[in-house]
């Protein structure tokens, strides 16, 4: 069958063909998003640092975390679109530039409101990332598509799990600023690199900017697979936020007492997670998206399962603990890398022609389930410790399960 009709008007033609992806390409990918989406989560562990600078409130505290997730969640819903309208390269290599100008604000701003609005617009000026994915899945044969969305996701994911550990480490030897005017250059460097290399691709759809976004809430109720993989996506990422956000409480208290840098190193172990997404896309396109989502959600029940057992303080030593804490840690962010993995290249099997409107959709709506679990991370945290972190841990990757049961087979 062919693929539906976008429910935006205008569309001009047949979506351009593009040029064949080459494993260096797919490479570029993978390191563009992962250097890309560190700006997206380094925040949340810099806080601490930021509000001692410049004297912020707990209120304030609280902006500064949360400033560059609400400007990329804004960025998927209202820039991310323009993927359907506008030549993909041009608009890649303008987002990154604004990147880099305002991280370089964000490293040099003198307050706390410049700072935000620096973050904000670092956060939206990020959602490229839901560009570049979609465009290395347009340059894809639908038999290899999984493969070359595993891949690219293997990097996204790495730099989401290393932006925290990597955070820590440089903002504790040269400071929060010097870490912003790092990542500033490393998307300056490359920025050359992908002019270079990127392939124009120029949408098919002729819509204007005001149809594009009103067709968002057409797409979400017209297809069935992308509203079912983003809840699955969404309560995994509330899982994944929820034990990331609240396992630092945990390792710094007995037995662990690890220090900054300590769970720094510990947040590399849960890195090893990224490696399942070449291996998971693979087995999509083998056919097997169905029961290997199942099995990632499984993944996120076991990983809980373990955690609870080693946050009981006094049943073994601290080592053997905290051994079993980082093997909870990866079976957790398999299970997550596994479910994103086979959205993504769901969803991407989709309307060629909204591709971009379905991924910013996609990733949209599962980052308000991200946020969901680091918001309940310090009130569960408060109200009933680790064994209740890990018991709605638990929860959300069990609700991912009754998604699965009922969800139409795709």
């Amino acid at each position: 069958m062919p693929p539906a009709r976008s429910p935006a008007a205008g569309l001009a033609g047949p979506p351009q063909a593009m040029p064949a992806l080459s494993a260096a390409l797919t490479l570029l990918f993978a390191c563009a998003v992962a250097v890309i989406v560190t700006n997206v989560f380094a925040p949340q562990t810099l806080v601490g640092l930021i509000a001692a600078d410049l004297g912020l409130g707990e209120a304030a505290a609280g902006l500064v975390a949360m400033a560059t997730l609400i400007g990329y969640a804004g960025g998927l819903f209202l820039l991310v679109p323009l993927a359907d309208l506008v030549e993909n390269r041009r608009l890649v290599l303008r987002m990154l530039a604004a990147c880099v100008v305002f991280a370089g604000l964000a490293g040099l701003a003198p307050g706390a409101s410049l700072l935000i609005l620096a973050l904000v617009l670092v956060g939206a000026a990020c959602s490229m990332i839901q560009v570049l994915v979609p465009l290395a899945a347009a340059m894809a044969p639908p038999e290899r598509r999984g493969q070359v969305v595993g891949d690219v996701m293997s990097g996204l994911m790495l730099g989401i799990l290393l932006a925290r550990p990597l955070a820590s480490l440089v903002a504790d030897t040269l400071g929060w600023r010097a870490f912003h005017g790092l990542t500033g250059l490393a998307m300056a460097l490359l920025w050359p690199v992908l002019a270079l290399r990127l392939p124009p691709r120029q949408p098919a759809d002729s819509a204007r900017y005001g149809e594009l976004i009103a067709s968002l809430g057409k797409l979400l109720a017209r297809e069935p697979v992308l509203r079912w993989r983003a809840l699955t996506a969404a309560l995994s990422m509330a899982a994944f936020s929820l034990f990331w956000t609240a396992v630092a409480f945990r390792l710094a208290a007995a037995p662990f007492h690890l220090g900054q840098r300590g769970i720094a190193v510990f947040a590399l172990v849960g890195a090893a997670g990224a490696a399942a997404a070449p291996m998971v896309g693979r087995l999509g396109d083998r056919g097997l998206t169905r029961a290997t989502t199942i099995v990632s959600h499984l993944l996120i029940i076991a990983g809980f399962g373990l955690a609870a057992c080693a946050g009981k303080a006094g049943a073994a030593g601290p080592m053997p603990m905290l051994v079993a804490m980082g093997l909870a840690a990866v079976l957790l962010d398999i299970g997550v890398t596994g479910d994103q993995t086979l959205g993504r290249r769901a969803v991407n099997m989709l309307d060629e022609a909204a591709r971009g409107r379905l991924n910013g959709l996609f990733v949209g709506l599962f980052f308000l389930g991200g946020a969901l679990g680091a918001g309940l991370a310090g009130l569960a945290w408060s109200l009933g410790g680790w064994l209740l972190i890990t018991l709605l841990g638990a929860a959300f990757g069990f609700a991912a399960l009754v998604v699965d049961a009922v969800a139409p087979r795709a």
